[in-house]
């Protein structure tokens, strides 16, 4: 992902400062512990602009409402209680080469400004930061105390600084070509690591853009460009220093990243609006990636402890197997009593019923009858290890068969379905898998309750309707598969009618799938082979050639009483073989 540097910077206060400027504050937004939201009433309408303080993405740009969910951080209820009402006045940066944003606000558009919000976008050193008309800092999204940082430490009730000046040169569209090109060749260094150690405001990605309008190889030595390269790049440059002196831009992607300036002038775009989509898709990606790590390693964790768990009572449930062995032993102890000599410690006595001869340890200390009483108490106390054991045996099988259920279900994810990963995170937390923390309230509604109440009549099945796959059959069925245990109840217990049909991968944890038919319509074979491929490949059977598929009607699949989300019982079911690898899904 690449940051937002000063190029990006300048276009994004400068759109603001036209589009937002004045405006009142009215709600003030933390949606995590890097990004804040603010809702800004222009004369003409509301919007919301978005204050990043990432470590990779720190930013400023306007945004779509925020998604409604709880508030827990301070930070923001400080800004809130302190800014909420007054305007903002101005959008600008500190310096015309400094990435510090300045968020001014007033009592009115015409007034003193009361309090500045600044914005520190500078790599992994990024902050927010609330200060008062005085200059003392109110609150800050970072504190950084003496101890890690002599230079600028960041606490509330200290006097706010800017951070300490740039030392480079600053890029100038009335430079020489002479002087502008001496700077740079003065060290015999890779043009690229010149551009950015000379001057400010030059990024690596700027760096690779002018390169790129130059086309010019950014490990030449400087040493070794010729006077036309020299001229292409300074080209180039003076294009770059245009954009900004005009606050032109022209973002569109480039690489791995995006650039703000091109050699060819074309239609102008909203830095804004691109700097939201590139940003939102890129920190969802990496959103996605650490929120999938930590359920898979969560999960991974608590597999391994059940399996263990497992195999213990697996191993005890073996040894209870002795049981009928001790009583029998102590059956013949009793039936022998008069070949007892005292002192024995083991007696050889044949079996009753295979005849063969067999050798019984004994305690010399008891006699025959004793030790026989031995037996028997072993004998029962082996059986009362088999009727305990068992249920706990099959809780955690059941258990064991839920999270590989929702593991299947994690694997099958892809990186653009981040809000359905963060159903299965709600889901966990629920069932106790997962913490909760401080930048995440689950829903208060309970999940598995919420398919439990399937069999209210008069309530409205189509109230919640899952963000499901969905597909359609050659004869225009449409195929509902949920993408985890919640959308599974869901389409399962509240969606499906009557006429529908449900499928599942048999004895494979997998995704249920519902074939939508209306009133009297009747699926042909080709409805339910399509049906049943789409069943095998949303399970973790989808590399076989052919998986069974059971199919029946969603009145005979139950959910049975604290079952968890996603798992049923089914009855009147028929097989289909689903054919994972015939289908083509993009």
């Amino acid at each position: 992902m690449q940051p937002a540097d000063l190029t990006t910077l300048v276009a994004l206060t400068h759109e603001l400062d036209q589009a937002c400027v004045p405006a009142r504050l009215e709600q003030v937004h933390q949606s995590d512990r890097h990004t804040l939201h603010l809702q800004l009433r222009t004369l003409e309408k509301k919007q919301w602009l978005l204050l990043s303080w990432h470590p990779q993405a720190a930013r400023l740009h306007s945004c779509p409402p925020p998604p409604k969910q709880p508030d827990t951080f301070t930070f923001s209820q400080q800004i809130l209680h302190q800014v909420a009402g007054f305007a903002l006045v101005a959008v600008k940066l500190t310096s015309s080469w400094e990435r510090v944003i300045d968020l001014q606000f007033a009592k009115r558009p015409d007034d003193e400004v009361q309090w500045h919000l600044y914005l520190e976008v500078m790599g992994k050193y990024s902050n927010a930061i609330l200060v008062n008309a005085n200059g003392e800092i109110v609150t800050a999204a970072h504190q950084v105390s003496s101890k890690q940082s002599r230079v600028r430490p960041i606490q509330t009730g200290d006097r706010y600084e800017l951070p300490p000046a740039l030392l480079e040169a600053i890029p100038n569209l009335s430079e020489s070509f002479d002087s502008w090109r001496d700077r740079l060749i003065l060290i015999p260094k890779e043009i690229k690591r010149n551009l950015l150690s000379n001057y400010r405001g030059v990024s690596s990605s700027l760096g690779r853009s002018l390169l790129a309008i130059a086309d010019l190889d950014g490990d030449k030595n400087v040493a070794d460009l010729t006077l036309l390269e020299w001229e292409r790049l300074h080209c180039a440059w003076q294009i770059w220093l245009t954009c900004i002196d005009k606050k032109e831009f022209y973002p569109h992607l480039e690489g791995k990243g995006y650039s703000l300036v091109s050699s060819l002038i074309g239609e102008r775009g909203k830095t804004n609006d691109f700097c939201d989509r590139y940003y939102s898709q890129q920190t969802g990606q990496i959103a996605f990636q650490q929120l999938h790590q930590q359920i898979s390693q969560a999960i991974h964790n608590q597999l391994a402890k059940l399996t263990i768990k497992e195999n213990e009572f697996l191993d005890r449930l073996k040894l209870s197997a002795q049981a009928d062995e001790f009583k029998n032993k102590a059956d013949l102890l009793m039936a022998h009593l008069h070949l007892w000599k005292i002192g024995m410690k083991a007696i050889d006595l044949t079996d009753f019923h295979s005849g063969e001869s067999i050798n019984i340890p004994l305690d010399p200390t008891l006699n025959a009858q004793q030790n026989a009483q031995s037996f028997y108490k072993k004998h029962q106390k082996q059986k009362r290890a088999a009727l305990a054991i068992a249920p706990l045996l099959e809780s955690v099988q059941q258990e064991l068969a839920y999270l590989e259920q929702v593991s299947t279900a994690l694997s099958l994810l892809e990186q653009s379905e981040l809000s359905d990963l963060q159903e299965i995170r709600a889901e966990l937390t629920q069932q106790g898998y997962l913490k909760v923390t401080a930048e995440y309230v689950p829903r208060t509604k309970n999940i598995s309750k919420s398919a439990n109440k399937s069999n209210s009549k008069n309530k409205n099945k189509q109230d919640e309707i899952p963000n499901c796959h969905r597909f359609t059959t050659p004869n225009g069925f449409e195929i509902w598969v949920g993408r985890n245990n919640y959308q599974n109840d869901l389409i399962s217990f509240r969606v499906a009618g009557e006429y529908d049909l449900w499928l599942h991968a048999q004895e494979i944890s997998g995704s249920h799938v519902l074939l939508r038919l209306p009133a009297g319509a009747i699926a042909e074979d080709q409805d339910l082979q399509i049906a049943a491929n789409y069943a095998a490949y949303y399970s973790r059977a989808r590399q076989s050639d052919q998986v069974p598929v059971v199919c029946t009607i969603p009145k005979y699949v139950f959910k049975p009483k604290g079952a968890k989300p996603g798992m049923v019982v089914y009855t009147h079911e028929k097989i289909i073989w689903g054919q994972p690898k015939s289908l083509r899904i993009d």
